[in-house]
């Protein structure tokens, strides 16, 4: 058997355990805000809160090991560097849009402008912060973005399985 005899056998054999997809349902309205209420989303705007509380507790943090005023605003401005790029983006995912292109499309812009501020506010952090400790700053950024994985931890547990198994998930 050649290899071209393989290639066309492999792409043309139905394996045992492959099944057919279900076919899909597509659900009412009804249906479909029962599922929300079942499974509900978690709001950008409590991550972002969730960052600026990480950030405070960083900036006390700071404050009480070293003492200095000047590495507790550094890690303030690491905080802001964070945060306020996230509320950029919030703002604009949460706002509501007509259709799936113009949602990927806004996603992308308002990405975009949350990395181009979160770089500027980095470009002049040393213009802004007097005295500024590189360490603070960057140590307080990384527990900010790493709050977007904690995030993942609160979402809300389904309310009822049996009702979420009968809307075949």
């Amino acid at each position: 058997m050649t290899i071209t005899n393989v290639r066309a056998n492999v792409r043309g054999a139905v394996f045992e355990d492959e099944q057919e997809p279900a076919p899909f349902k597509a659900l009412t309205a009804a249906e479909a805000q029962d599922l929300r209420n079942k499974d509900p989303s978690i709001s950008p705007w409590r991550v972002v809160a969730a960052q600026a509380l990480a950030g405070l507790v960083c900036v006390a943090v700071v404050w009480a090991l070293t003492q200095r005023s000047s590495a507790a605003w550094s890690a303030l401005y690491g905080a802001a560097a964070t945060v306020i790029p996230g509320a950029l983006l919030a703002r604009g995912m949460t706002r509501g849009t007509k259709g799936a292109v113009a949602a990927a499309a806004g996603f992308m812009f308002w990405e975009m402008l949350k990395i181009g501020v979160a770089v500027a506010m980095l470009v002049i952090a040393a213009r802004v912060v007097p005295n500024l400790s590189w360490p603070a700053l960057l140590v307080t950024m990384v527990v900010c973005i790493k709050v977007n994985w904690v995030a993942l931890l609160w979402r809300p547990r389904r309310l009822n399985d049996k009702a979420w198994k009968q809307h075949g998930s």
